[in-house]
């Protein structure tokens, strides 16, 4: 038989969740850096971080590297309503375009390029990306991937794990909007977001554990610190986890949103969720949840087919077009966009569904290039200067 060690009684060290202002917003938009002409990714970002740092040193928003040296980040201040963190990071892509425009270099983001291979990027020297490719290797390799980020402030640290797990049942609808990495590596992959299940190879990443309280998620955060698996809480990389330092809700299922107007849509209505179920939970009402095994088939049905997708809405197994939900969910959570002042943010995820998820406009273009993905690169550059093209049927 297999030798059983006791285990040796230990301290669980107590994290800390911030303060921070009720339903407030915070943003984070990972762009990709492209040359204008072929279309591939340009790994230029170390020769502009230096001064973009320095200038947003003195402003709300921040400019930062990321795992790729193709890759920059922008992050909002926080935002008492969503337009104002979409200020910031407008702010924050104009300052980076002041750099990038004279060095010819074009700013696009979705989930995934349409082409880029990984053996052609450069890593950012970093320690702390140096060691997550040393111990993760050919999956850390391949993590040409870009996404947004959703923090909502939560008044109440009791509160963070019950309503992580009641909008985790909401991540489908969320990842379903967001969806734009249809092609990997120069395939049609088949999938509307194909880097959801890509990110998830990552150790801590994916679904979160469904923990039951604050006690429970330090108790796992302790688990996997002391058996090395992480270094510490800011490692949980779950597609929806507490934020402590920041006092926040974290969102990260969503994929590169590929223009601004769809990063505030998707911002307002997990803004509207959260106040929602943070009302909910004031007045001693328990939240719903779903089985495990219902999330992780919804989250695979949205990578699938996105917006066309099919989700199980309860514990019965009852099922409904995710568009249909989605509409319905938007109709319910009028009343609290309202006071929340994002009731216009909100209503643009009606305009995704008409007009159709990147994913889809992503196809349009390459169809319409008989199957050319630069082309496909040239229309996300365009959108992310323009906006949305609305003429692509849903």
């Amino acid at each position: 038989m297999p030798r059983v060690t006791c285990a040796c009684q230990t301290v669980r060290v107590p994290i800390e969740f911030a303060r921070s202002e009720r339903s407030t917003v915070g943003l984070e938009w990972e762009v990709m850096l492209a040359d204008p002409l072929t279309g591939e990714l340009v790994g230029r970002a170390p020769e502009l971080l230096t001064a973009l740092e320095e200038q947003s040193a003195a402003e709300r928003h921040t400019v930062t590297g990321e795992l790729l040296t193709n890759t920059i980040e922008v992050t909002s201040g926080v935002g008492a309503t969503v337009s104002d963190a979409v200020d910031d990071i407008a702010a924050a892509i104009a300052a980076v375009r002041r750099s990038t425009d004279p060095a010819g270099i074009e700013l696009l983001s979705a989930g995934s390029h349409p082409f880029a291979q990984w053996f052609n990027q450069r890593v950012t020297d970093k320690t702390r990306y140096r060691e997550l490719i040393e111990r993760t290797q050919w999956w850390g390799r391949n993590m040409m991937i870009w996404g947004i980020h959703v923090h909502i402030g939560v008044d109440d640290r009791d509160k963070v794990i019950p309503i992580i797990g009641a909008l985790s049942s909401f991540l489908p609808h969320l990842q379903a909007l967001a969806a734009s990495s249809p092609y990997w590596a120069g395939e049609r992959t088949g999938y509307a977001s194909n880097r959801a299940l890509v990110f998830q190879q990552l150790p801590t990443a994916g679904l979160p554990w469904p923990v039951r309280s604050w006690a429970e998620f330090e108790s796992y955060v302790d688990d996997m610190t002391r058996t090395g698996v992480m270094a510490d809480v800011s490692e949980v990389r779950w597609d929806i986890r507490p934020a402590p330092r920041w006092g926040t809700i974290e969102v990260r299922a969503c994929d590169g949103m590929s223009t601004l107007t769809e990063l505030a849509s998707v911002a307002a209505l997990t803004q509207t969720l959260v106040e929602h179920f943070s009302r909910e939970l004031d007045g001693g009402r328990a939240l719903p949840t779903l089985p495990a095994w219902f999330h992780r088939e919804n989250k695979w049905r949205t990578a699938r087919y996105g917006l066309d997708a099919q989700v199980i809405v309860d514990s019965a197994g009852s099922q409904v077009p995710v568009r249909e939900h989605i509409t319905a969910v938007v109709e319910d959570l009028l009343p609290v966009a309202r006071e929340l002042s994002c009731e216009q943010e909100l209503d643009g995820v009606t305009k995704i569904l008409q007009s159709g998820a990147s994913y889809s406009r992503q196809l349009h273009a390459a169809d319409a290039a008989d199957g050319d993905l630069r082309a496909v690169v040239r229309h996300l550059i365009r959108e992310f200067r323009e906006g949305p093209e609305q003429s692509v049927p849903a």
